[in-house]
């Protein structure tokens, strides 16, 4: 299934792994800020968010390392939706 298309699914979660600055700058619609580095000591609250989870950055690298994160840790319906701007809301 492609992202968008669990974008449209009820109780999906959009987090930005991207800095603060930027996400003031834009970022998808309902989102969530949590930088990167805050990743490994807000697991808990990732891992208790509503699924399924799309992590998204600018390029999808950084969202990628933290969807890898979730993963190691067990985290199941977790996704890389790569750059927040060619997500279709």
């Amino acid at each position: 299934m492609s992202v968008s298309n669990f974008l449209k699914m009820p109780g999906v979660s959009v987090v930005d792994v991207r800095e603060p600055w930027e996400f003031s700058e834009g970022h998808f619609p309902n989102s969530l800020n949590i930088p990167l580095g805050e990743v490994p000591s807000r697991l808990d609250e990732l891992m208790a968010m509503s699924k399924p989870l799309i992590l998204v950055c600018r390029s999808g690298n950084r969202s990628g390392m933290a969807t890898t994160m979730l993963q190691n840790i067990g985290a199941t319906e977790v996704y890389n939706g790569g750059s927040w701007d060619s997500l279709e809301a």
